[in-house]
């Protein structure tokens, strides 16, 4: 099962990351796939606000994850540059603490990932025009994407 949503302005896409924001609970995890440019990194700024984060958020490239307090916990992470590495994290810890978790280039760590967790594809159009395909692993995440979508 997926969900489609055009996005047709920054606004919109700041609105769909705030409203996901407002229904994510502690070890939730979402991963952001989207080319470089594409809005991983605008959308989680986005999220964070809508946990009422008021911290700057910027991509964590260079050290792998930043951690932010909000109405919950939120881990950021990136992890482009663990490509063909076998480093271990803690990722027992950062998945399944008392955070929420954005993973952007998630397909790099695939067998780490929670089996449960709401997968989320950013295909660039043109200007601010984007096409989110939410993929829910499990029906907690399927539920979330239909009270998200309206559905």
């Amino acid at each position: 099962m997926e969900f489609q949503i055009e996005i047709n302005s920054l606004e919109e896409t700041q609105n769909l990351a705030n409203n996901l924001a407002k229904l994510v609970g502690a070890q939730d995890t979402i991963t952001l796939e989207g080319d470089l440019g594409a809005g991983k990194t605008t959308f989680t700024q986005s999220f964070a606000k809508g946990l009422g984060i008021t911290r700057t958020v910027n991509s964590p490239t260079f050290t792998i994850m930043k951690q932010y307090e909000g109405r919950l916990p939120f881990n950021h992470l990136d992890v482009y540059r663990l490509e063909d590495s076998d480093e271990d994290l803690g990722w027992d810890e950062i998945f399944f603490g008392d955070a929420v978790t954005i993973v952007e280039w998630a397909h790099l760590i695939e067998d780490v990932l929670p089996d449960e967790r709401l997968a989320i594809e950013i295909f660039r159009k043109d200007g601010d025009r984007r096409l989110f395909v939410l993929k829910p692993f499990g029906a907690y995440y399927e539920r979330m994407c239909e009270e998200l979508l309206g559905k």
